[in-house]
C-alpha cells in the first residue's frame, strides 16, 4: 500500500528538518553553549519570563536570544532592553521556528558576537501549544510553560509539547488564590503524560520559584560540559 501524498511530504518536511537541526546542534556543541528551545500557548509568559531570568543571569552567564515572532518585535525589543544581544526571527504565516529560520538567526547573531564566547543561547519560539514540538531546532533541552490561567487540562489535550519538554514551567502561580483551578492536578497531568520532565512553579511578577528554575538551568549546563569534557574537545565549526 501506499503512503498518501501529504504524509510523505510530511515525512519529507520533517527529515529535512530534523538535518538542519542536526547541523545547529553541531554549531552548538562546537561553540560550548547551552541551547534553550523554549515554548508555549500565546500568552503563557514567555517574554516575562525572559525578562527576569536574563536580568538575573546576567552576572554569571554570557548569553544571547534568537526571539520568533509572526509579525512584530515587540518581544525582541522588550528582551533588547535588559541589555542582551537579541535577533528578531518574523516568521510571517509559520506558527513555529524550524532548524533552517534558527540557522538563519545565527548568521545574524555572529555578525555581532563570536558564539563561542557564549553559555546560553535562548531560542523563544512562536507562540503555539502544537507546532513547535515537532520542530527540532537542534536545541539541547525543551522548555515548556504552562500558565494556570490555561486551565488543568491542556497537558492531555496538547501531549506532544509536553511528553517532548524537558521542563515544564507552570506560570503565573501567583494568580492562583483568584482562579478556580487546582495546581496539584495540573502537575498530575504534566506527569501522566511525561513523567520524566521537571516541573516547576513560577511567577515572573512576585519571583516564586525563579530560583529553583535557574538551578536547574545551571544543572544542565554543567551536565553538558561534563560529558563535552568527557568526550574530548570538540573544534569550533564555522556557521554556514
Amino acid at each position: 500500500m501506499h503512503m498518501p501524498l501529504q504524509d510523505t511530504l510530511g515525512l519529507n518536511l520533517l527529515a529535512a528538518n530534523q538535518h538542519q537541526a542536526d547541523h545547529n546542534r553541531e554549531h552548538f556543541d562546537g561553540w560550548d553553549l547551552l541551547c534553550l528551545n523554549v515554548m508555549s500557548s500565546p500568552g503563557a509568559g514567555k517574554t516575562s519570563l525572559l525578562e527576569r531570568s536574563l536580568a538575573q543571569l546576567a552576572g554569571s552567564h554570557a548569553m544571547a536570544v534568537l526571539e520568533g515572532d509572526m509579525t512584530t518585535q515587540l518581544d525582541a525589543e522588550r528582551l533588547e532592553a535588559v541589555g542582551v544581544p537579541v535577533v528578531p526571527i518574523t516568521t510571517g504565516r509559520a506558527c513555529h521556528l524550524d532548524a533552517a529560520m534558527v540557522s538563519g538567526g545565527l548568521r545574524l547573531l555572529r555578525q555581532r558576537l563570536d558564539p563561542a564566547s557564549l553559555d546560553v543561547l535562548w531560542v523563544e519560539n512562536v507562540g503555539n501549544l502544537v507546532c513547535p514540538a515537532e520542530f527540532a531546532v537542534g536545541e539541547h533541552r525543551k522548555v515548556a510553560l504552562l500558565s494556570v490561567t490555561e486551565g488543568e487540562d491542556k497537558p492531555l489535550k496538547y501531549p506532544v509539547m509536553f511528553r517532548e519538554a524537558d521542563c515544564v514551567l507552570i506560570t503565573k502561580t501567583d494568580l492562583l488564590p483568584y482562579l478556580p483551578v487546582d495546581v496539584e492536578r495540573i502537575e498530575a497531568h504534566i506527569r501522566q503524560v511525561n513523567p520524566r520532565c521537571a516541573v516547576i512553579r513560577v511567577s515572573a511578577t512576585s519571583g516564586e520559584g525563579l530560583e529553583a528554575w535557574h538551578a536547574w538551568l545551571n544543572q544542565q549546563l554543567e551536565m553538558l560540559r561534563s560529558a563535552r569534557q568527557a568526550e574530548g574537545a570538540v573544534p569550533v565549526l564555522v556557521a554556514s
